[in-house]
């Protein structure tokens, strides 16, 4: 399925709202809620306002993944900007995992990064998240840390894997 990244707009506020709910449930199985507030119209566009002044700001990049129809199937994003450092961040939606989807976005956010002069992408997902896992490795990401903390999600306790990724230009 050929997929692009478009960089978050205001545009897209309709549309991101309803994957969001429609992946909300999908989404808070693995990682934390954010909140009943999260999904009303006005807060969520208040903080699409503020991620889009990061984004212009240069301290963050905000993509939406989307297919050759303009359906978003996902979202990709490197926060935390700084000396040519970021952290990774990426959601598939539920009905779009298992394709690729996110393995092609990331490799395709990788491209684009050197001309944002950014040199160190970092991430990290739980140990037992296999796919996110796979997706990182295949990317040439490194595992670098098991975090020693456990976090408790949905009666389970889940263990922090992280992971790093020099870019081109970026010393080894």
């Amino acid at each position: 399925m050929p997929i692009h990244l478009e960089p978050l707009n205001q545009k897209d506020a309709g549309p991101l709202l309803q994957f969001e709910l429609e992946n909300r449930a999908y989404f808070e199985q693995s990682v934390p809620s954010r909140g009943n507030s999260f999904y009303h119209s006005d807060t969520f566009r208040s903080r699409l306002e503020t991620r889009l002044r990061e984004q212009a700001m240069g301290q963050a990049l905000y993509y939406l993944i989307k297919d050759s129809t303009g359906t978003i199937l996902g979202r990709i994003n490197v926060t935390d900007i700084e000396e040519g450092r970021g952290h990774l961040g990426y959601r598939i939606g539920e009905s779009h995992t298992g394709k690729g989807v996110a393995k092609d976005a990331l490799k395709l956010l990788i491209g684009n990064l050197k001309e944002k002069h950014i040199t160190e992408l970092h991430a990290k997902t739980t140990k037992d998240n296999t796919a996110s896992r796979k997706v990182l490795e295949k990317n040439g990401f490194r595992e670098v840390e098991t975090n020693k903390e456990t976090v408790e999600l949905n009666g389970q306790k889940l263990t922090f894997v992280c992971y790093t990724r020099i870019l081109e230009g970026g010393a080894e």
